[in-house]
C-alpha cells in the first residue's frame, strides 16, 4: 500500500473533519530486513502534535525475516517511543542504558543534542509486532541531554474496551513520564461492536492508528494500518468498532507543533546546516553521540546527503472545520504570517492573518496587574495554533514590561500549566477579582 496522500474517506457524517492517512511500505536499511508501514511523515501531514514519525510493523515472522537487528545509529532533536504488542527487543544506548522493550511497556529515549542506540529482537522472539514513534523536540529543548524513561501503564477497563495511557492524560489516567510539549499516547482495545466517547483536549489534534481490526473515528471508517486525523476543536473522540472481532488502536495527540523542522535520516534539526554538521560528527565518531557498549557489530554509516538543500517541513495550514466553505477559508501563506498587536483602546491583544483579526485575548489592568479574562479565535482559523501564538506574545509583552498577570481566562490558565517559563508571572485568581471581572463588558 502506498500513499503520501490523504485517502478519500467516502461519504462522511455531517460536520466530520476526519482525514484518513494511508501508509506506505518502507524497507528498512542495514541488516534489518523488516518492511514497515509508515504513516508519518508524509506529504499530506508532517506532524500530529509533536509526533513526527510513526512506523507500524508486524505481525512479523522472525524465522522468515530475521527480525530486528539495527546496529548503533544516531539521533538528534527528537525522542523515540517504542511500544510493542508482541515480541521483545533489546535496547542499548550511549547513556549506558540496557533495557528490554516488552508488550505494554513504554521505553522513551531522548536524543536531544545527540545519542546513539541499537535495537535487536531477542532470540526467544517468534513474532514481532509493534510501533516505533518519534517526537519532535521544540527549538528551546532541541539540545536536551540524553535521557531514558521506562514506564508500565496499568490497564484501565472501559465499558467495551481497555486503555493503556503511556504518555499524557486520558479518561482519568495520567502517565508520570514528562514530555517537552503537551502530548497524548495510548493503546486502546475495543470489544466487537463497542462504542466509546472519550473526553478530548480541544486544544489537541489527534490521530487514531488502527493496528488490528477496523474502527470508525467520528463516523469515518478506518482500515488496518490507516491513521485517522482529527484537527483541534473536538471535545470527545467518538470511536466505534463495527467488526466481529476486537480492534486495537494507538491514539496520538498534542497541541499543534508550530515550528518548522528539518528531518533527514535519524536527525531532526532547525536547518540544513545543522543536519550536515550532525551527519559529519556521526561519521567522525564524535563524542556528541557517545558509544554503545555490548552490541556485537558495526556502527550504521550515514547515507549520503542529497545534492539539493534539505527543505524544512511543516503541516498544511488549511485544515479547518468543514463548516466553513473552502472559498471562505483564509489561506495561511508565508506572506500572511500571523501578526500580534496590542490594542490598548480595546483592552486586548489581537492576532491578525492577512490583515484580518483572527482572534484576541482580552485584559484589564487592576492594581498593577494585567487580568486576562477571555480568549477567542474565530472558527474560520481553527486548527492553526493561533491561540498559543497569541497568548505567548501577550505574556512575553507583560514580562518585557516588568508586569504580572492574573489568569482568569481558562485558556490562559491552562496555557500556564504547560508553559512553565511563564508560570512566575501569575498571581492567584481571588474571589474579589472574579467578581470584578463579571462587571466588565457586560459579563
Amino acid at each position: 500500500m502506498s500513499s503520501d496522500q490523504v485517502r478519500a474517506p467516502g461519504p462522511q457524517p455531517a460536520g466530520s473533519r476526519v482525514e484518513v492517512l494511508t501508509p506506505r511500505e518502507v524497507p528498512l536499511g542495514g541488516p534489518r530486513a523488516m518492511t514497515v508501514r509508515r504513516t508519518l511523515p508524509q506529504r499530506a501531514r508532517t506532524l500530529i502534535g509533536a509526533w513526527c514519525f510513526a512506523d507500524h510493523y508486524g505481525p512479523d515472522d522472525v524465522a522468515r525475516t530475521g527480525g530486528m537487528d539495527v546496529p548503533p545509529h544516531p539521533h538528534t532533536g527528537l525522542q523515540t517511543v517504542s511500544w510493542l504488542f508482541t515480541g521483545e527487543i533489546e535496547h542499548r544506548d550511549s547513556l549506558g542504558v540496557h533495557a528490554m522493550v516488552r508488550p505494554g511497556e513504554l521505553n522513551l529515549m531522548t536524543g536531544g543534542h545527540g545519542i546513539s542506540h541499537s535495537e535487536v529482537s531477542t532470540p526467544g522472539t517468534r513474532i514481532l509486532h509493534g510501533v516505533q514513534l518519534w517526537v519532535a523536540l521544540p527549538a528551546a529543548h532541541r539540545h536536551a541531554p540524553r535521557d531514558f524513561r521506562h514506564h508500565v501503564p496499568a490497564p484501565v477497563s472501559l465499558d467495551g474496551g481497555e486503555l493503556r495511557v503511556f504518555l499524557g492524560s486520558l479518561a482519568g489516567e495520567t502517565s508520570p513520564v514528562p514530555t517537552f510539549t503537551p502530548l497524548l499516547g495510548a493503546e486502546l482495545t475495543l470489544s466487537p461492536g463497542a462504542r466509546l466517547s472519550l473526553p478530548a483536549d480541544i486544544a489537541f489534534e489527534h490521530g487514531v492508528l488502527v493496528d488490528q481490526g477496523e474502527a470508525h473515528l467520528d463516523g469515518v471508517p478506518l482500515g488496518p494500518a490507516e491513521l485517522g486525523y482529527l484537527p483541534p476543536g473536538a471535545a470527545t473522540l467518538e470511536i466505534h468498532n463495527p467488526g466481529p472481532g476486537p480492534a486495537r488502536l494507538v491514539l496520538l495527540g498534542g497541541e499543534p507543533f508550530e515550528e518548522e523542522i528539518v528531518m533527514w535520516w535519524n536527525f531532526l534539526a532547525g536547518s540544513h546546516e545543522e543536519i550536515v554538521l550532525a551527519r559529519q560528527q556521526w561519521e567522525d565518531a564524535s563524542e556528541r553521540f557517545g558509544a554503545v557498549d555490548g552490541h556485537d557489530g558495526f556502527r550504521l554509516p550515514a547515507p549520503g546527503l542529497p545534492n539539493a538543500r534539505l527543505a524544512p517541513r511543516h503541516n498544511p495550514r488549511t485544515s479547518r472545520p468543514d463548516s466553513v466553505p473552502t472559498s471562505e477559508r483564509p489561506a495561511m501563506t508565508d506572506s500572511a504570517a500571523p501578526v500580534v498587536r496590542r490594542d490598548d483602546a480595546r483592552h486586548r491583544y489581537e492576532i491578525l492573518v492577512a490583515g484580518e483579526v483572527a482572534g484576541f485575548t482580552a485584559y484589564r489592568d487592576r492594581d498593577g496587574r494585567r487580568v486576562f479574562y477571555h480568549t477567542v479565535v474565530d472558527d474560520a482559523y481553527a486548527g492553526q495554533g493561533l491561540a498559543g501564538q497569541l497568548v505567548t506574545h501577550a505574556l512575553t509583552d507583560v514580562r518585557d514590561n516588568g508586569g504580572r498577570i492574573v489568569p482568569v481566562c481558562p485558556y490562559v490558565k491552562k496555557f500556564l500549566t504547560k508553559h512553565e517559563e511563564f508560570a512566575d508571572l501569575a498571581d492567584p485568581v481571588t474571589p474579589e477579582i472574579l467578581q470584578w471581572v463579571r462587571t466588565l463588558d457586560g459579563n
